[in-house]
């Protein structure tokens, strides 16, 4: 099973921006004192915060460690002291003594509102950096309940969840995301897309992964996306096998068709359908394209280009008389099978016109596979809007409707 997952998961930096000189920049912890500090505290502090101008970390803890040591602190000095040490931490890398003087510091109610939400978000993203996740989840979701509304914290939520291999939380915020920017008339960020097709494969959900990758191609048509869904809704079970020719076709369209043997394939199906203007077509193409008329098959490639010519020349003398007897039918199917040829020869009007006549005439044996056919006639012919309109009417279970959903994504990048 392919999955997506790209630069998203190393979107956050090891702390947001905000954890890695918080305090330093948030004003000096002794000016911040709310009152006079004893001697034996301020002291010391004053020398830690010296040295910590000096970058000589291990001796700044040893006088905040000092300040700590007295006796009967008062509610503002034990606060003081957390502050210097988360400082003094922070710059040092001391991830832990910094983390559990930033929750001590949150703890004590002190902080203004915006402070706290500041310093909230740090602890999420230290706690990110040592690679505690369920910690940094807690802290970046009480960060966001808190009223808190940096995007980066919502990254970070969301790649902590995934790297905790917690998928369906992962899930659940793409997600709303992904609503949240198609009801704003956004496209959903691709890495994000990709990241829930990641967790989907994970879960081993096929059909929330294939309508992940369906979106994927909906807003950024890359070729990875189309060969991954295409070979998917192939290889699911209770696909029909008289639908190989209309996968062909969706290679083609989508730039997909690159080998000398699916070339090959796709030409003789239609023969074999007697879709010989088409398979005139894809063999010429073929040929134009480098792919055919070269290499150990190259005389049968070229012998298939003459049988194909010869068809199609000889199938344009028909078209007339198939037409009146397709007419005279009790059913409706000769007449959409003789438009749908009509419009590999390049009549795509009197195509589109014999087939609308003929599945509203009815009677038909397989009318999904129809609607399906005048949808890609309708593409075919520049009728983008009509053809995604028809495509949403395909249901079917045999593979038929998924074609189709491809087809109107196909054709809603081709109006774009």
């Amino acid at each position: 099973m392919t999955c997506y997952r790209d630069s998203y998961l190393g979107l956050v930096s090891a702390c947001l921006g905000v954890a890695a000189l918080f305090l330093l920049s948030a004003g000096s912890p002794l000016a911040l004192a709310a009152e006079a500090l004893r001697p034996e505290v301020g002291k010391p502090l004053q020398a830690a915060q010296d040295l910590l101008k000096s970058k000589k970390y291990q001796e700044a803890l040893a006088k905040v460690r000092e300040a700590d040591q007295a006796s009967n602190k008062t509610p503002n000095e034990s606060y003081t002291i957390e502050r210097m040490r988360a400082a003094v931490a922070t710059a040092a890398g001391d991830m832990g003594a910094a983390i559990r003087s930033y929750e001590a510091i949150i703890t004590s109610g002190r902080l203004p509102a915006a402070e706290q939400l500041k310093m909230i978000q740090a602890v999420a993203g230290m706690y990110y950096q040592t690679k505690d996740y369920s910690k940094a989840v807690t802290w970046a979701s009480r960060y966001l309940k808190e009223g808190g509304t940096d995007p980066q914290v919502r990254t970070l939520l969301v790649q902590s969840y995934y790297l905790n291999n917690d998928c369906a939380n992962v899930a659940r915020l793409l997600q709303a995301d992904l609503q949240s920017a198609e009801s704003a008339g956004r496209a959903p960020a691709e890495d994000q897309l990709q990241l829930m097709a990641t967790c989907y494969a994970k879960q081993k959900d096929d059909t929330a992964y294939a309508g992940t990758l369906e979106k994927l191609l909906t807003y950024y048509p890359k070729k990875d996306y189309w060969v991954d869904l295409i070979s998917r809704v192939q290889r699911k079970p209770g696909f029909a096998d008289r639908l190989a020719l209309d996968l062909y076709r969706l290679k083609l369209a989508t730039g997909n068709l690159t080998t000398a043997a699916d070339y090959m394939e796709m030409a003789q199906l239609a023969l074999g359908d007697d879709f010989t203007g088409e398979a005139k077509k894809i063999v010429d193409r073929g040929f134009s394209a480098g792919v055919l008329g070269a290499g150990s098959d190259a005389d049968r490639q070229k012998r298939l280009r003459d049988l194909a010519g010869k068809r199609a020349t000889e199938g344009q003398t028909t078209l007339a008389a198939a037409e009146t007897e397709a007419a005279a039918a009790r059913d409706g199917g000769g007449l959409v099978n003789l438009g749908f040829n009509y419009v590999g020869y390049g009549q795509y009007d009197k195509g589109i016109a014999l087939m609308e006549q003929g599945i509203r005439k009815g009677g038909l044996k397989r009318p999904e596979d129809d609607k399906l056919h005048l949808g890609i006639a309708y593409l075919l012919a520049g009728q983008n809007a009509k053809a995604i309109q028809m495509f949403k009417t395909v249901k079917g279970t045999d593979g038929t409707a998924e074609l189709a959903r491809l087809w109107a994504i196909q054709a809603r990048r081709s109006t774009s």
